[in-house]
């Protein structure tokens, strides 16, 4: 139980409070005034302090300043005989934990009390309980045929507990992680039976559709701004969600299909230019990259997408810009009224994909990114603090619409699969393209005839192989090494719903 210190001039007025909160177990020790209230925190801990606002001598606020600067961590409750505007700016602020009306009752306090000492531990509670009910349901919409949408709709529910335990005791994200897994294994499944049919049937909203179905019809209507965010996951989208939502309101919020692979090179041309990267390759054959090929694989991005554009008749005023590294970031931030001339910008934002990669080779980015959930709290301290955010804000300010969207996710690998290829084969941890591969059936989906997933082919002889749920691909050579080294990072590529399962939305300006 807890041990209080309350402070009012009329404490005697107040027994029969005091004996109720000792009846139910609470230690509670009374003064009738500031000063005694700040010399009994220096020289001892209570969990929670009740504070009269109106109190001769010190008022409380007054001492509400003493004591924050003494303990700042301890709730403190101010009790006040009106709604005052200055107690309520308190309360919001966050300088005090709660205020009552006088006169209070018995239950008023303890539910206070509840609120402040025991609040975390009802929410754990509740919350566990809910997701061991809705466990039962996945569990079981699991074992059903589902199609593409029914995959989104599982993605979402899953993500959505992650979330929730992460505000949370995270006593169940090891069981919320092996239904996860269990999904994931039972999705890789249906992409590899599926996916080459997508293109043949009615299939999802996939990359090379997005533009076109999405995000052209609003550039007709509105000043629009599309930021894609390189590498975003639907669980980061849902922690930075509340910060942008002071600013916007949800016009749209949706899933949508990444293409295989789950990579840059392939799944943001496919974005910007419309077309699968055969068709690109076929289409601009100066400009596509294969694997082998020096120089950048993304240079030709804004070319894409103005060529996308006039495919689709739109004439409108166009800008293009890629930031990769803060200082870049700064300075669209103060040139942002320059882009306020054009009807369509377009933002890409390298950080996230940054972030990952650095992950893998920096043992401090490790550290701070342990596991899933460090890992969305490392995301949302980025962004809160980033020139993407301001960028945001100047969009809101300047009543712009915006959309954000991503190219492909990431999955935490711990699973190596073994593969073996000549000196040709590409050196990605969740694909591989190449000839005379030998690999585990089981873990991949093997494409041998890139035509049938608008793949360019290498050579005669060219298979893709891409990983499924949380492998990675390891050659024999030097293998313990490899293995250490890349297991439990954050890679892309291949069939899993972090990976290709992807947030679009649009938002409008408040």
């Amino acid at each position: 139980m807890a041990r209080i210190l309350w402070a009012d001039d009329e404490i005697d007025l107040l027994k029969p409070h005091v004996m109720f909160l000792e009846k139910k177990g609470h230690e509670v020790t009374t003064v009738q005034s500031g000063n005694e209230a700040i010399d009994l925190v220096k020289e001892d801990d209570f969990e929670i302090i009740f504070l009269d606002e109106n109190m001769p001598g010190l008022t409380g606020l007054e001492t509400l300043d003493f004591i924050k600067a003494e303990k700042p961590s301890v709730p403190i409750i101010m009790i006040t005989k009106s709604e005052e505007e200055s107690i309520m700016d308190s309360a919001i602020g966050g300088r005090i934990n709660d205020y009552l009306i006088k006169p209070v009752n018995p239950n008023q306090i303890l539910l206070s009390i509840k609120k402040n000492l025991e609040g975390k531990r009802l929410v754990n509670e509740k919350t566990t309980s809910n997701y061991q009910q809705k466990f039962r349901e996945i569990s079981m919409d699991l074992q059903d045929r589902l199609d593409f949408d029914g995959w989104v709709d599982i993605y979402k529910r899953l993500v959505y507990w992650e979330v929730q335990f992460d505000k949370s005791d995270q006593s169940m994200m090891e069981v919320l992680q092996m239904q996860k897994n269990e999904a994931n294994q039972l999705f890789s499944k249906y992409v590899a039976n599926n996916y080459t049919d997508w293109f043949k049937n009615e299939g999802p909203l996939m990359s090379h559709e997005l533009l076109k179905e999405k995000v052209f019809p609003n550039i007709k209507n509105d000043k629009t701004f599309l930021i894609v965010i390189d590498n975003l996951r639907y669980d980061q989208w849902q922690v930075i969600r509340p910060i942008l939502m002071e600013r916007f309101t949800a016009k749209e919020e949706s899933l949508y299909y990444s293409i295989l692979p789950t990579a840059t090179q392939y799944a943001r041309n496919a974005l910007f230019a419309g077309m699968m990267p055969s068709e690109i390759q076929k289409h601009f054959p100066s400009k596509w990259k294969n694997e082998d090929d020096e120089g950048s694989k993304n240079k030709f991005e804004a070319d894409f997408l103005n060529a996308n554009l006039s495919n689709n008749g739109i004439n409108c005023k166009t800008s293009y810009n890629k930031i990769t590294n803060l200082e870049a970031g700064k300075k669209l931030v103060n040139n942002f009224s320059n882009l306020l001339n054009n009807d369509f910008n377009v933002i890409v934002y390298n950080f996230v994909d940054m972030l990952s990669h650095a992950r893998t080779d920096m043992e401090v980015i490790r550290e701070l990114a342990d596991d899933e959930s460090a890992y969305r709290s490392l995301t949302l301290s980025w962004f809160e603090h980033s020139a993407l955010n301001d960028i945001f804000k100047l969009i809101a300010e300047n009543n712009c619409d915006v959309i954000i969207t991503t190219d492909h996710g990431t999955i935490k690998v711990d699973d190596p699969s073994k593969v073996v290829g000549d000196r040709n084969t590409n050196s990605n941890l969740r694909y591989k393209q190449g000839k005379n591969l030998n690999y585990n059936e089981k873990d991949v989906l093997a494409i041998r005839n890139p035509e049938d997933a608008y793949l360019p082919r290498m050579n005669v002889s060219s298979t893709y192989l891409f990983a499924k749920e949380s492998k990675f691909f390891v050659y024999p050579n030097n293998y313990n090494y490899y293995v250490n080294y890349f297991k439990n990072t954050f890679q892309h590529g291949g069939i899993s719903m972090e990976e290709m399962i992807i947030p679009y939305v649009h938002l409008k300006s408040k």
